[in-house]
C-alpha cells in the first residue's frame, strides 16, 4: 500500500521544485545558524573551563556544530537536486546519492532531537562539575605564583564582579580557605602568628573576603574583613544587616547562565527541526513524481508522487531484513576467511 499517494501535473512539478529551491536555502540558512549557536556555546564553555571539573557538557555545543555543518552541506545539495529534477539527462545521476541524502536528514533530525533532550539531562553534571571545579579556584586563588595556577586569581575576580555572585555557595566559603598569598603576609607580627597558630594546618583564615565580592549597588563603602565581629565598623551588625557582598554563590549564578543558554537553543533547534523535515517530505514527494514521470512515454503528462511505495510496517520489515541480511553476509565471509586461513595453516609444506 502506497503512503500518502498524491497527483502531481507538470506545473506542480515545477512549483514544487522553485518552492523546494527556496525552502532549501532558508534550511541551509537555518544550519549556518545551528553551527553559529554551537560555536558561541563552545566558546562560552572554554571561557570558563578553569572553573569546570569535567567537559561532558561538551556534547551538546559539538553536536550542534557537527550537524550545522552537516545540515548545511546537505541542504545545499538538495538546491541542486531541485535545479536537476526538470532535466531528463541530468536527475538520474542523483538518484543513487539521494538514499544517502535521506538517510543523513534522518540523522540530522535525530541528532537535534538529542541536543534537546541532552540539554535538560545535563544539568546534574553542570552542577557537579562548577562545583567542584569553583572549589578548587577558591582553593588555589593565592597561588598566583604556581605554574599553571597563575590566572586563578584574575579568573575568580573576573566572574565574580562579571556575574555578581560571591564564592562558592555564597561567601562564607571564603572563611575556610587561606586566600592570602604567604608572600604578601608579616611573618613577624603577632597577629598574623596566632592566627596561624590558631587555625587549622597552619593556614591564615579570615572572616573576609576579596575585593571581588562587593556590590558596587551598596551605598556603604565596601566590608571586606572582619565581617563577622561588630566591634569592628561603626553600626554594623552581622546578624541582622545586609552585607554590601553578592548573596548569590557563583556555581548557582553559572548554573542559571549556562541552563538559561542551552535552554533558550531548544526554540531555534525545533524550529530547524520542522524546517529540516519539510524538506524532506518535499524532496521525497519531488522525487518520485518526477521518477515517475520519466518513466512515461510523455514526460509533461501527470504523475504520482509518494512518501513511501509501501505502508510503514511493510517498509520497516524490508528494511529490517535487509540489515540483517547484510550481517549475516558479513559474518558468513568472515567465517569463510578463517576457515581458509586454517586450512593453508594445516596443509603441509611440499617437500622441496
Amino acid at each position: 500500500m502506497v503512503l500518502l499517494k498524491k497527483n502531481f501535473t507538470l506545473q506542480q512539478r515545477v512549483r514544487l521544485a522553485q518552492g523546494l529551491w527556496l525552502l532549501s536555502w532558508v534550511a541551509v540558512m537555518s544550519g549556518t545558524f545551528v553551527f553559529c549557536l554551537g560555536v558561541y556555546l563552545k566558546t562560552e564553555l572554554v571561557r570558563r573551563a578553569e572553573v569546570m571539573e569535567n567537559t561532558e557538557v561538551h556534547v551538546v555545543p559539538n553536536i550542534l556544530i557537527m550537524v550545522g555543518l552537516a545540515s548545511i552541506g546537505t541542504n545545499w545539495v538538495a538546491t541542486r537536486v531541485c535545479q536537476d529534477s526538470l532535466d531528463a539527462s541530468r536527475f538520474p545521476r542523483w538518484k543513487v546519492l539521494l538514499l544517502a541524502w535521506f538517510a543523513v536528514a534522518v540523522l540530522i533530525c535525530l541528532l537535534l532531537i538529542t541536543v534537546v533532550v541532552l540539554s535538560y539531562a545535563l544539568q546534574g553534571s553542570l552542577e557537579e562539575s562548577l562545583k567542584v571545579g569553583l572549589r578548587n579556584g577558591i582553593r588555589f586563588y593565592k597561588d598566583t605564583d604556581v605554574p599553571g595556577r597563575c590566572f586563578q586569581k584574575e579568573t575568580i575576580d573576573s566572574l565574580q564582579m562579571e556575574f555578581q555572585c560571591c564564592g562558592n555557595n555564597n561567601f562564607k566559603d571564603w572563611f575556610e580557605v587561606q586566600w592570602v598569598s604567604n608572600r604578601y603576609l608579616d611573618f613577624t607580627s603577632k597577629e598574623v602568628k596566632d592566627r596561624i597558630r590558631s587555625n587549622v594546618d597552619g593556614r591564615y583564615l579570615l572572616d573576609a573576603v576579596p575585593f571581588s565580592c562587593c556590590n558596587p549597588a551598596s551605598p556603604r563603602p565596601c566590608l571586606q574583613y572582619r565581617l563577622t565581629d561588630n566591634s569592628a565598623h561603626h553600626s554594623y551588625d552581622y546578624q541582622s544587616e545586609e552585607l554590601n557582598l553578592h548573596k548569590r554563590g557563583c556555581r548557582q549564578a553559572l548554573i542559571d547562565y549556562y541552563m538559561e543558554l542551552m535552554n533558550s537553543t531548544g526554540p531555534g533547534v525545533l524550529s530547524v527541526i520542522l524546517i529540516q523535515i519539510s524538506v524532506f517530505l518535499s524532496l521525497r514527494y519531488l522525487q518520485t513524481a518526477v521518477e515517475a514521470a520519466m518513466a512515461l512515454e510523455n514526460p509533461e503528462e501527470d504523475s504520482e508522487g509518494y512518501l513511501l511505495e509501501k505502508g510503514v510496517k511493510e517498509t520497516f520489515e524490508e528494511i529490517k531484513t535487509n540489515i540483517l541480511t547484510l550481517l549475516k553476509l558479513g559474518q558468513v565471509d568472515q567465517a569463510a576467511e578463517t576457515t581458509d586461513n586454517t586450512e593453508k595453516a594445516a596443509s603441509p609444506t611440499p617437500a622441496s
